[in-house]
């Protein structure tokens, strides 16, 4: 798989995820399997570039090569501005969100709220292409509602406008995160165009990465909700779909020890108080299922410090650990 000059470990990207895949996160994915990366979403309003929000979506110190970042906007001239502006700041790719379905976002007719429009589609396309001298990436939804899904001609206007690699989540806006993706869209799309397509939505285990892979003959697959607390997706698809074979599922001693340095990274990246705060909704993805998780998380969200967290988090694990050893 590659993008531009850029060859890619593997053909399973992380999805970009507002309030999650930050730079703790893309790390821990990346060293996990994950091939490729990128940023959380970043605005194209300039007024907004140094607020603390964007600084720390636009940080990937540390981060290996090639780092990408996603911008979003409606007015071509400015997203040029935006995709110009982070690659100073490091990024090696950029990708253009067309397909955030959420409210906030497609109220100004920006990410998913832009497919209704082919025209101003493709006009910040070429903005931005012939703005810079980094590959370009495109993420997009099915279309905009059932009756709209316009995603192979929104495909077509990507590649005639120069775009090097297309990400297509099978739902479109109206769906938001309900019901289930759908395929049949991403492998007509891929039968259309002749840039690299990337499968997104609902891949959640090995199977389904092959089946979708194998119905919609796309290059790579992109996972995004399945990686929340189960990093270790990357690496049980990877080996799958490389050897043919499953892999277990991470020993309870690995779940708590990448748990706790996940922790680490976010309070050493957030602050004390900003990164207890965003590891409370980690932690409950990573318990998520294990015994006595709903009490667990319960209590964790009633602590206010990094230690009492961590304290809590290694007490809960011991315990896991010791009522298994128990048990066989």
């Amino acid at each position: 798989m590659k993008i531009g000059p850029y060859t890619l470990p593997n053909n399973l990207f992380l999805a970009p995820m507002a309030g999650v895949t930050d730079r703790p996160f893309r790390q821990l994915c990346r060293r996990l399997g994950a091939g490729m990366v990128v940023s959380e979403m970043i605005t194209a309003n300039k007024s907004l570039w140094a607020s603390k929000k964007s600084l720390l979506r636009a940080n990937h110190d540390g981060e290996p090569e090639p780092r990408s970042i996603q911008i979003a906007g409606t007015d071509p001239k400015m997203m040029a501005e935006a995709a110009q502006y982070n690659i100073d700041q490091g990024a090696h790719i950029i990708d253009i969100n067309m397909g955030c379905p959420a409210k906030k976002v497609c109220n100004v007719m920006a990410g998913s709220a832009l497919l209704q429009n082919e025209k101003l589609v493709g006009e910040i396309l070429e903005s931005v292409v012939n703005a810079v001298d980094v590959p370009i990436t495109l993420k997009i939804r099915t279309g905009w509602d059932v009756d709209n899904r316009n995603g192979v001609a929104i495909a077509r206007i990507a590649e005639q406008s120069g775009i090097q690699a297309l990400a297509v989540h099978g739902r479109t806006r109206a769906d938001a995160y309900r019901g289930e993706a759908e395929y049949d869209t991403i492998a007509e799309i891929k039968s259309a165009i002749t840039i690299p397509v990337i499968a997104n939505g609902d891949i959640s285990n090995p199977d389904k990465a092959k089946q979708v892979l194998d119905y919609t003959q796309a290059d790579a697959l992109m996972i995004g909700r399945a990686a929340q607390g189960n990093p270790w997706i990357f690496r049980q698809v990877n080996h799958f779909l490389t050897h043919g074979e499953y892999l277990a599922a991470p020993l309870i001693t690995e779940v708590r020890q990448t748990l706790i340095e996940h922790l680490y990274t976010l309070y050493d990246f957030y602050g004390d108080y900003t990164g207890v705060r965003m590891a409370r909704k980690h932690i409950a993805w990573y318990s998520k299922g294990l015994r006595n998780g709903n009490s667990f998380r319960q209590q964790m969200n009633t602590l206010k410090l990094p230690q009492q967290q961590v304290e809590f988090t290694e007490q809960f694990f011991e315990k896991l650990k010791q009522q298994d050893t128990i048990a066989a």
